[in-house]
């Protein structure tokens, strides 16, 4: 990538650490709010295919997690070279160019910045619902809670990454918590109906095939894990640390997604129809009082809705938080407009912060007045918005993956053992191409727009590249530099 000799530095002050650069990437991952909602999709309830993984769900998260494991190894052996804001840009430019890089690096943290709006919306229409259906009483009007949201946002943004990833930990771990030891009840309370063969093993209403769309859709649940990249620079110990970081995010939570599929499956007897009975949210209804079919009371349902609100909000942090950093990179290299490059009296990037606070805005703005906006029929607008934009970052996405784990077959080329790269790459060629099938094949309006959003973004992305050519890189970029005046550096 090009460097810039002037250009600023993130994170001049206290560096952050192992933990802080796990935290980023289990925040944007959103375990327990992906477990609440996502898991209809894996077992093929609400995927728009209607194909899914049925009670072998647990079987597609684990080949899902290979996958991605193999995927998080090319991430974290690039980290090990590579240390700077916008890393997966960076990771694609030493593949493929700079041109290239840049025009992906666009595509990309657009697709980041849509997921955040997206479940912004999301979260206040959640909120504002789950208090006006519990108590008769939702405090603020939806655009209210939205209102406040963007406030703390915010806030935090500019309060800089340290405390946002320090947040995100918090919230991720109560969470986490409450929900596995509630999963591990239920599993213990269903006894003698637990079965690991009908787990593991595809039924014959589904099959292999099933299973592989389940794994399409188990692809999805991983998404953001690489975003402790993004921290390179502001992490004492990057070519230690964020490769660890990967890694342990993606098996810690890992283990956390097949232990909650499992109960989920389970809790329901291995009874899909019951499951669909719950559908917006099977989670909550196994914490329902056993009258109403769960294991729990009201009370624990309350706390579990708690617990996903409290992960949604870690998710919007930590989205936000990777799309400030990349809209800072590309300007500082060159590729956006220099202003969206500044930082802050506390070495936070604030104009990059200020156009996603702004972005979020419009999107509110837009979903209290526009009720026919990407609108899908029987779904609150809330939900049909945030269904829009997630699947637009998580198509976005994955078709970053799959040009990274292509790239990654020159990028890496004899700075790692041959077997282990052609094997992580193969792994995440696959994985990653048969996510982005399942983004498009047989995917209806207003979703299918997604695909052609993501398309028009890359072409905006690839014009930038001429308008903005990036700067040059000098002979050596550090000479007569302090420090702290360094930018990204390959370790």
């Amino acid at each position: 990538m090009a460097n810039d000799t002037s250009s600023p530095q993130l994170g001049t002050g206290a560096k952050l650490t192992l933990v802080d650069a796990i935290a980023q990437s289990v925040g944007f991952m959103g375990p327990v709010f992906s477990m609440a909602f996502l898991v209809p999709l894996v077992v093929g309830l609400a995927s728009v295919t209607q194909q899914g993984a049925g009670n072998a769900a647990p079987l597609a998260v684990i080949i899902a997690a290979v996958g991605v494991l193999g995927f998080g190894w090319i991430i974290s052996e690039y980290a090990r070279r590579i240390a700077a804001a916008g890393s997966l840009y960076d990771y694609i430019s030493d593949g493929f160019g700079t041109r290239v890089g840049a025009a992906f690096g666009f595509l990309y943290y657009v697709g980041i910045l849509g997921l955040g709006a997206g479940l912004l919306v999301m979260l206040g229409g959640v909120i504002h619902d789950t208090l006006d259906g519990e108590f008769g009483n939702p405090i603020l009007p939806e655009g209210g809670w939205d209102l406040l949201l963007l406030v703390i946002l915010a806030a935090v943004l500019y309060l800089g990454v340290a405390l946002s990833t320090r947040v995100q930990l918090v919230l991720a771990l109560v969470s986490i918590a409450v929900v596995l030891l509630f999963s591990l009840y239920v599993i213990i309370k269903v006894g003698g109906g637990n079965s690991l063969s009908k787990a593991v093993v595809p039924d014959s209403d589904h099959g292999l095939k099933g299973v592989l769309f389940g794994v399409l859709y188990g692809v999805l649940l991983f998404t953001g894990f690489e975003t402790a990249a993004n921290l390179g620079e502001e992490t004492a110990h990057p070519k230690r640390d964020i490769p660890r970081a990967i890694l342990i995010s993606v098996l810690a939570v890992g283990g956390f997604y097949v232990i909650v599929t499992y109960a989920q499956v389970a809790g329901y007897g291995f009874n899909l129809e019951a499951m669909a009975k719950n559908i917006g949210g099977p989670l909550f209804g196994l914490a329902g009082p056993s009258e109403a079919g769960g294991f729990g009371s009201d009370l624990l349902r309350r706390l579990v809705e708690i617990m996903v609100m409290l992960d949604m909000l870690a998710v919007l942090i930590g989205v936000s938080v990777a799309g400030t950093r990349g809209m800072f990179a590309l300007a500082r290299d060159g590729r956006l407009p220099a202003p969206l490059g500044k930082v802050s009296s506390r070495s936070t990037p604030m104009t990059a912060s200020i156009l996603v606070l702004v972005l979020d805005a419009l999107l509110i703005l837009v979903t209290l007045f526009n009720s026919s906006f990407v609108a899908i029929p029987d779904l609150p607008h809330y939900v049909s918005v945030f269904s829009w934009f997630s699947t637009l970052g998580s198509f976005s996405l994955s078709v970053i993956y799959l040009v990274i784990s292509v790239g990654a077959l020159k990028g890496l080329k004899g700075h790692v053992p041959a077997n282990k790269l052609y094997l992580a790459a193969g792994v995440g060629i696959v994985i990653t191409a048969l996510a982005i099938f399942g983004g498009i094949y047989q995917v209806p309006s207003p979703t299918i727009y997604t695909v052609w959003t993501a398309v028009v973004v890359l072409a905006v992305g690839a014009a930038l590249t001429f308008v903005f050519p990036g700067h040059p890189s000098p002979k050596d970029p550090w000479q007569g530099l302090a420090p702290s005046e360094h930018g990204p550096t390959k370790l």
